[in-house]
């Protein structure tokens, strides 16, 4: 359904420094970067046929992160899940609402940590146990 997920970056380097240690845990290798013809950089993340970007503002204004957003990265473990949560905290993230671990709900039961890019930016990794 999705083709790729695109946010936004006050600091390139600095994200990229940060998605290369996160989406690694995950699998994913090195971005692809490419300059616009506007002149904004933007990295492209592939992996297992999904893309995730990062991008200056084409529109040369500060950064925001959307209340209310949260993009989820699927998880092939409890371990994995844990180790993406303490890489993105390392890495100069914050982490945000419970501690990783296991979630009981109306939707089953899921291993999820959250927490914030440096940018500002809600990320959620989720395994769901078989």
């Amino acid at each position: 359904m999705l083709n790729h997920i695109m946010v936004g970056s006050g600091d390139i380097e600095k994200s990229k420094t940060f998605y290369n240690a996160v989406l690694g845990v995950l699998g994913a290798g090195e971005p692809m970067a490419h300059v616009n013809d506007t002149g904004q950089t933007r990295l492209f993340y592939t992996h297992d046929g999904s893309t995730f970007s990062v991008s200056e503002p084409i529109n040369g204004k500060p950064v925001q992160a959307s209340n209310g957003s949260t993009i989820g990265f699927v998880c092939n473990s409890p371990e994995q899940v844990q180790e993406l949560h303490d890489v993105a905290v390392a890495n100069g993230g914050t982490s945000i609402e419970d501690p990783p671990g296991l979630r009981e709900g109306s939707m089953g039961p899921m291993y999820l940590c959250y927490f914030t890019d440096p940018d500002g930016h809600k990320i959620c990794g989720l395994h769901r146990p078989a």
